[in-house]
C-alpha cells in the first residue's frame, strides 16, 4: 500500500495514471496535527474513512455511500481519480453572537471518486480538519449519467471505538422535545421513548438519535456528532447498533414518497461533523458548526437584527391565567358555530401596554404578544387546519397598530408572533403580506410556531420539505428586514451565519414543559446536559427568569426544577441573543433578584468556558459588547456542589463591583428554591473564590469596573 500524508504545505496533489491504481490510502490532519483523518478505498473500491486524536483511534475504519431509487447504490467499485488538499485560515467576525472574532482554520482535502463499472458515475467527498473537530460532505459533480439523485438512504458510517457514555434523545422525525437520557451505548433504546403523552405529535419508527449527540469515552474524551448546513435536503439521525457500537446516518423520510432526499445534480450534502475535545467546556467553546457554513449573504443588518432582553403575553397562557384565544366556541364539529368571549384573553391592548411599561422601566427591549391573531378557537382538535389562522387580523380587544404606537413611544419592541399549527400551505400564501404589515409598522422579529402534524398529511417536521419551509422563511423574511425565532423547528446547523435574520430557536425540551407536563417537567440535570448537547448546534430560546417557582396559585402539581438563582444563571449559561424575562410583572416587581436580569448583557464580545462536565455542572463567564461589564452564571444538577472561580479572565489592574446572587445557605430546588443571598464584594484578576451551589441551584455574578 501507498500512504501518503498531505501536510498543509501541499496545495494540491494529482495523481497520475499509474498512482491511480497504486495509492490507497491519503491523510489529512488538523492545523496543529492533533486531529487525522485517513482515507482509503478498500479492496472492491467501497470509500472508509478512519479518526485519529493524538495517535489514538477515535472512529475506527467506518463506510460511506448511498443507497438510490431505481438505480445502483453508490457505495462501492469505486477508483480515486484526484485528491487535492488544501489550506485556510480566516477571522471573521459574528454580527451578534457568543463572541466578536471567530477563527475559521482548517485543512482540507476533496476526493475525486468515479465508479470502475460502465455508468462511470461520480462523488466527490470533501473533508476539513480543524484542531477541535471534523467535518465532511459529499459533492454530485455534474456528470453524463446522473442527472437527478433520489436518495433512500445514506449510509455514512460512525464505527465507534467502544461503549460510550452517551446522552441521547430519540431520533423523533416530528419532534426534538423529549427528555436527554444518560446511558452507554450499548443501553440506547430510542423506541421506548414512542407515544410520549406530553408530546403533541412523535414519530419513532427505529432506534435512533438526534443530533447533536455528545459522548464520553473510557479515557475521557468527549466528541459530539451533529450536522452543519442543512440545506434542501433531510434531517440526518444516527441509527445505532448497539451490539457493534455502529452509528449509521438515518435520513428523516415521508409517508408521501418512496425516498428522502430529492435533488438535481450537481449539488452537496449538508457537513457530517464530529466536535473532538479533551474538557466538555471545550465542545462549547468549539465554532466548527458555524464555521462550516457559508459567509454572511445578508451583509449589513445591524439596523433592524438587535439581540434583545423581553418579555410577554406567553407565560400566562401555560399557567392558565388567560388563553390564547378570544372566544369559547360552542361546537367543536364545525369552524362557523357561535364563538362567545369568555374574559381571559390574553392578547388585549391593555395588558400588552402593562408589560410595555413595565418593560420600559426596567432595561427590556421588546414585548412578545401570542394570542394576537384571529383563529387560536378553530385550530386546537381539528385535523384540516389550513385556512385556519390569518397573520394580519387582529382580536377586536388588541389594538394592534396602538400597541406598536405606544411601544415607540416607551422605547420598547414588538415581537410578532406567527402560529403556523403547522399548516403550511397557508402560512406560505400568507407570508409576503404578513411580512410587509410587519415591515410597515416598524417589527422587525417574529416568533414563528409549528405545533402540530405537518400538512400536508405525511410529510414530517424534520424532512426534506420542511427542512425546505423552515429555510425559505427565513430568506424571505429577510426581504422584508425581519428576523425569525423558529419554534418546533428544524435544528440549528450553523445557518444563522449565513442568514443572520435566524436569531435563536426553540428545539429542545423548553422551560413550558415545567408549567403543564405530566411528568413532573424538566428535572434539575436536564440544562447541564442541554448545555454540552443542544446547545452546541446554536442559540436557544429556553425562556429562562421564572421567579414563582412553586406556581401554587395556578397549578400546584407542576413547578419549576430549579432554584431563583440558577434561573439568574441561565441568562448566562443557556446562549441566546434574544433572552426572555418570562415570568408574570407581578412576580419581578420589588424582587431584588430581578436586578440581575435589568442588568445581563445578549450580545457578546467573549466567552470564557470556566468548568464543567456533561449533566452535573457548568460555568460560563461573557463579556458584554458595549460595555467592560462581565456575566458569570453556574448551575448545577440534583447535587449540591461547592466549586472554585478563578477571575484571571478580567482586565488586569482593574477593579470590579461584584454582584453576587447565591443560592441561601437553605436554597434547595424543591423545599426551598427561592432562598437567596446577594451580596456586593470587590474582585480583580487576582480573586479566587468558593461558590457553593444548592440541589438544582446555581449563581450569578454581575462584574462591573469601578471608576
Amino acid at each position: 500500500m501507498k500512504y501518503i500524508k498531505l501536510s498543509v504545505l501541499i496545495v494540491a496533489f494529482i495523481m497520475g495514471s499509474c498512482a491511480k491504481k497504486q495509492l490507497q490510502e491519503i491523510v489529512i490532519a488538523s492545523p496543529n496535527n492533533s486531529i487525522e483523518i485517513k482515507f482509503n478505498l478498500s479492496k472492491n473500491g467501497e470509500p472508509t474513512y478512519l479518526v485519529n486524536f493524538k495517535n489514538g483511534e477515535v472512529i475506527k475504519p467506518s463506510t460511506l455511500g448511498f443507497n438510490l431509487k431505481d438505480q445502483l447504490s453508490l457505495k462501492d467499485k469505486f477508483e480515486i481519480i484526484n485528491a487535492v488538499s488544501s489550506s485556510f485560515y480566516e477571522t471573521w467576525q459574528m454580527p451578534w453572537g457568543e463572541q466578536l472574532d471567530v477563527v475559521n482554520n482548517y485543512n482540507e482535502l476533496k476526493i475525486e471518486l468515479q465508479e470502475t463499472s460502465e455508468l462511470k458515475r461520480k462523488l466527490n467527498i470533501i473533508f476539513r480538519v480543524f484542531d477541535d473537530g471534523i467535518g465532511f460532505r459529499y459533492e454530485f459533480p455534474e456528470q453524463e449519467n446522473l442527472k437527478e439523485v433520489f436518495i433512500t438512504d445514506e449510509n455514512t458510517q460512525f464505527n465507534l471505538t467502544g461503549d460510550h457514555k452517551v446522552w441521547w434523545t430519540p431520533g423523533d422525525w416530528d419532534i426534538y422535545e423529549h427528555l436527554f437520557s444518560t446511558t452507554n451505548f450499548s443501553n440506547i433504546d430510542a423506541l421506548s421513548k414512542a407515544n410520549h403523552p406530553d408530546l403533541g405529535q412523535t414519530y419513532i419508527p427505529i432506534n435512533a438519535v438526534n443530533t447533536p449527540v455528545t459522548m464520553k469515552t473510557v479515557s475521557g474524551l468527549h466528541l459530539s456528532f451533529h450536522e452543519a448546513a442543512l440545506v434542501d435536503y433531510a434531517d440526518m439521525t444516527l441509527k445505532v447498533d448497539t451490539t457493534n457500537f455502529t452509528m449509521t446516518s438515518g435520513l428523516v423520510g415521508s409517508a408521501n414518497r418512496d425516498y428522502k432526499v430529492f435533488r438535481t445534480v450537481p449539488f452537496e450534502t449538508p457537513w457530517r461533523t464530529i466536535q473532538i475535545a479533551e474538557k466538555a467546556g471545550d465542545l462549547i467553546e468549539s465554532k466548527l458548526i458555524v464555521n462550516l457554513n457559508e459567509p454572511n449573504k445578508l451583509g449589513d443588518v445591524s439596523s433592524w437584527v438587535k439581540p434583545t432582553k423581553y418579555m410577554g403575553i406567553w407565560w400566562e397562557m401555560h399557567l392558565g391565567k388567560s388563553t390564547w384565544d378570544m372566544s369559547a366556541q360552542q361546537d367543536m364539529t364545525s369552524h362557523t358555530t357561535e364563538l362567545k368571549p369568555h374574559g381571559k384573553h390574553g392578547a388585549t391592548t391593555e395588558n400588552a401596554k402593562a408589560f410595555i411599561d413595565f418593560s420600559a422601566k426596567n432595561n427590556i427591549g421588546a414585548i412578545l404578544v401570542e394570542g394576537w391573531n384571529t383563529g387560536w378557537e378553530h385550530w386546537i382538535g381539528f385535523e384540516d387546519r389550513e385556512g385556519v389562522f390569518d397573520f394580519v387580523t387582529p382580536y377586536p380587544d388588541y389594538d394592534l397598530k396602538e400597541v406598536v404606537r405606544y411601544g415607540k413611544e416607551k422605547g420598547v419592541e414588538i415581537i410578532m408572533h406567527h402560529e403556523t399549527s403547522a399548516a403550511t400551505e397557508t402560512y406560505e400564501k400568507q407570508q409576503d403580506t404578513a411580512y410587509a404589515l410587519m415591515q410597515s409598522l416598524g417589527i422587525h422579529a417574529v416568533k414563528t410556531g409549528y405545533v402540530g402534524k405537518i400538512l400536508p398529511k405525511g410529510e414530517y417536521h424534520h424532512g426534506q420539505y420542511m427542512v425546505n419551509q423552515y429555510n425559505n422563511a427565513v430568506i424571505k423574511a429577510a426581504k422584508y428586514q425581519v428576523a425569525i425565532n423558529a419554534h418546533e423547528p428544524i435544528k440549528d446547523t450553523g445557518l444563522r451565519r449565513t442568514y443572520p435574520n435566524t436569531i435563536s430557536r426553540e428545539g429542545l425540551r423548553g422551560q413550558e414543559f415545567n408549567a403543564w407536563a405530566t411528568d413532573g417537567g424538566n428535572p434539575a440535570e436536564h440544562l447541564p446536559i442541554v448545555a454540552f448537547t443542544r446547545m452546541l448546534a446554536g442559540p436557544i430560546d429556553y425562556t429562562p427568569g421564572i421567579f414563582d417557582i412553586k406556581f401554587d396559585k395556578w397549578k400546584v402539581e407542576n413547578q419549576v426544577n430549579t432554584t431563583i438563582a440558577q434561573q439568574l444563571a441561565l441568562y448566562v449559561v443557556i446562549y441566546s441573543p434574544i433572552q426572555m424575562a418570562a415570568d408574570l410583572i407581578e412576580n419581578y416587581e420589588g424582587n431584588p433578584a430581578f436586578q440581575f436580569i435589568k442588568d445581563v448583557g445578549v450580545d457578546w464580545q467573549q466567552t470564557n468556558i470556566l468548568n464543567g462536565e456533561v449533566g452535573d455542572f457548568v460555568t460560563i463567564a461573557r463579556k458584554e459588547r458595549t460595555s467592560e461589564n462581565w456575566f458569570v452564571g453556574g448551575i448545577t444538577d440534583e447535587n449540591a456542589r461547592e466549586m472554585e472561580l478563578n477571575f484571571d479572565f478580567l482586565s488586569p489592574n482593574t477593579t470590579y463591583e461584584a454582584i453576587i446572587y447565591e443560592d441561601g445557605t437553605d436554597a434547595h430546588w424543591d423545599k426551598n428554591p427561592t432562598s437567596i443571598n446577594i451580596k456586593t464584594i470587590e474582585i480583580n484578576n487576582q480573586s479566587i473564590i468558593k461558590m457553593k451551589l444548592a440541589p438544582g441551584g446555581g449563581f450569578a455574578i454581575s462584574l462591573k469596573p469601578k471608576k
